[in-house]
């Protein structure tokens, strides 16, 4: 008997589509990540850059501590989250604004690095492109926009192709070039290596550096809603399989980097180099090349996978505004995705699509998150002690403290290359989801949430209409505010000057004896606003309807014809009165087939 599909099952996650909608961030540091940390260990010599496969190692080994945690951590919030989740329940709220705030701020750098990466690579390969740099890049931004707001598991089906391209051809890059027996490129010999020639910040600075490879780990635990069921199981092996790829790959570029003697070349990638002497010159040379440019371009997917999932649960805990908790119909958050486009949109405008402006920023919001998250399971464990707990405990506050040493060294070593705008911008956004969060409590107080109110009682009502001009208009507003309130006042708002134009409507309203009060208002500036104001709290009853009726054009064009005196008047009224504003549009289309009718 096959399992009942829950409604919009369809639109989510299998496993293989997890890994393709949520992981190409990670996987795509491939072809940076490593060269990240040759770049620094190369300042060292040939020594330093014997150390690139122990680096690799730590950082591989950090891996496997963050891929357990998230393990765990999808298993504790299976609602989704990640970090913001785990800090949430076990360190406190500031904490949880404190991780929200940093994977934002990762994701929206993520999509702006691997757009602006991407299109990189593109440039390279064709440099009469240049100069449409960032056009290019919006145009790439604006595509995979597209694809999402499609659904998400719309967009995994669109990536499985690109990513098991890439993954197999880094695999055969790594397998070709560890069967081969003498290196095919020249390099630098390496002098024996010792940590004292090194130095340990060297050390340090290139596992910082490296460690961009693990940007995007989390983004399948931030988004577990967005699997099929069974979710837990299907997120888990989806974590899983990262870890296990991700690790292959940069252990095996490590051993070719060492096995080739690979250094540093101006204008020509470390992964370039590692292919050529794997593969040599042809056409597999050429398809890793362009794998990898469409891997980058696309890695900007985890943050359109994971960022809207996470603003939907910090609007649902009244920390971001509401309307990003809200889904289409295919199951996508459309205010989410607007935010990140923009938001990225507007990064790649300023960089003018300059990767290297980018990446500075890019790891630093990442480690708080990591940080945290293996904080708070360190507390989950030590809260729950299930079996096993003290090794857990034991391994996550390792992982804290890898973490947290990373971030410091990564935000001090970065601070003067852009990332002191991470260390301002995170806290403006804790102080502005503090405020978003005070707000709706205040509001939340006005309408007394939480408690029972009083059972309602019918109170005496007034309802007022503003009337230009007998007219079929005026019919239709009288008639449905006949309905709505025990008594109705008809306004009229005219100029002192106007003497014979009032006159004609009071004698048009007696000829037509709509049994309805008239008040005839004046003012000298022919203001709107304040007349009615000012009338308003003279009347006595508490319960005050104020019906704006406004024609409805039958096309867009024909708004332009409007004099917007309805909105106008709405918006007065809301800022300086009590009333229930009500905007009653009557469509043209509507009243021609009523007079048809008749």
């Amino acid at each position: 008997m096959s399992a009942v599909q829950a409604p919009g099952d369809r639109h989510r996650l299998t496993v293989t589509g997890g890994l393709a909608a949520l992981s190409l961030d990670a996987m795509a540091s491939v072809a940076y990540g490593p060269e990240a940390i040759v770049l620094v260990l190369a300042l060292a010599g040939g020594a330093g850059l014997g150390f690139t496969i122990p680096v690799t190692l730590t950082i591989a080994a950090l891996l496997a501590v963050l891929t357990f945690s998230y393990r765990q951590v999808i298993a504790a919030f299976p609602e989704g989250g990640g970090a913001y989740g785990a800090a949430k329940t076990y360190l406190g709220r500031h904490a949880s604004l404190v991780a929200g705030a940093s994977l934002i701020i990762d994701y929206v750098l993520n999509v702006a690095v691997s757009v602006a990466a991407g299109v990189a690579a593109l440039t390279s390969a064709l440099p009469a492109l240049l100069p449409y740099t960032v056009w290019l890049c919006l145009g790439v931004l604006a595509l995979i926009t597209a694809i999402n707001l499609k659904g998400i598991a719309h967009s995994a089906r669109a990536f499985v192709v690109p990513t098991v391209i890439y993954v197999g051809s880094i695999v055969l890059v790594i397998v070709a070039g560890l069967i081969r027996g003498e290196p095919a490129v020249a390099g630098p010999e390496h002098t024996a290596t010792s940590l004292q020639t090194v130095g340990v910040l060297l050390l340090l600075k290139a596992f910082a550096n490296g460690c961009a490879s693990l940007t995007g780990v989390e983004a399948i635990a931030n988004a577990v809603p967005s699997f099929k069921q069974p979710r837990i199981k299907r997120a888990q092996n989806a974590e899983v399989a990262l870890g296990v790829l991700l690790a292959v790959m940069l252990i095996g570029i490590a051993a070719l980097i060492e096995k080739f003697a690979i250094a540093p070349v101006e204008g020509v990638t470390v992964l370039a180099q590692v292919t050529q002497a794997a593969l040599g010159d042809g056409w597999l040379f050429y398809l890793v090349q362009f794998a990898t440019v469409v891997l980058l371009a696309l890695a900007a997917n985890t943050s359109f996978g994971g960022l809207p999932v996470l603003a939907q649960l910090l609007a649902a805990d009244n920390n971001l505004p509401h309307l990003f908790a809200l889904r289409a119909d295919r199951q996508v958050h459309r205010y989410g995705i607007a935010f990140l486009t923009l938001t990225s949109a507007i990064l790649l405008i300023i960089a003018q699509g300059d990767m290297n402006l980018l990446v500075p920023l890019f790891a630093i919001g990442v480690f708080v998150g990591f940080t945290l998250s293996q904080a708070g399971m360190v507390r989950h464990w030590l809260a729950d002690r299930p079996s096993g707990w003290r090794w857990r405990v034991a391994l996550n506050g390792f992982g804290a403290l890898l973490t947290f040493v990373a971030a410091i060294v990564v935000t001090v070593s970065k601070f003067t290359e852009g990332g002191w705008l991470i260390v301002v911008a995170l806290p403006l956004m804790v102080v502005a989801m503090t405020w978003v969060n005070r707000s709706y409590a205040r509001i939340g107080e006005r309408l007394e949430l939480g408690r029972t109110p009083a059972p309602p009682r019918p109170r005496r009502s007034l309802v007022v209409v503003p009337v230009h001009a007998v007219n079929r208009l005026s019919r239709d507003a009288l008639a449905a505010a006949l309905s709505l309130g025990d008594r109705v006042v008809a306004i009229n708002i005219t100029h002192p000057e106007d003497e014979g134009a009032a006159r004609r409507f009071v004698e048009d309203w007696e000829r037509w004896h709509p049994d309805v009060e008239l008040v005839q208002l004046f003012d000298p500036r022919r203001r709107l606003d304040d007349p009615l104001v000012t009338y308003l709290k003279q009347v006595p009853e508490s319960h005050v309807f104020v019906l704006i009726a406004e024609v409805e054009p039958e096309h867009f064009w024909q708004r332009l014809l409007q004099n917007q005196r309805g909105a106008v008047l709405a918006r007065a009224l809301r800022m300086r009165t009590d009333a229930v504003v009500c905007r009653m549009r009557f469509r043209m289309t509507a009243l021609e087939r009523t007079e048809l009718v008749a």
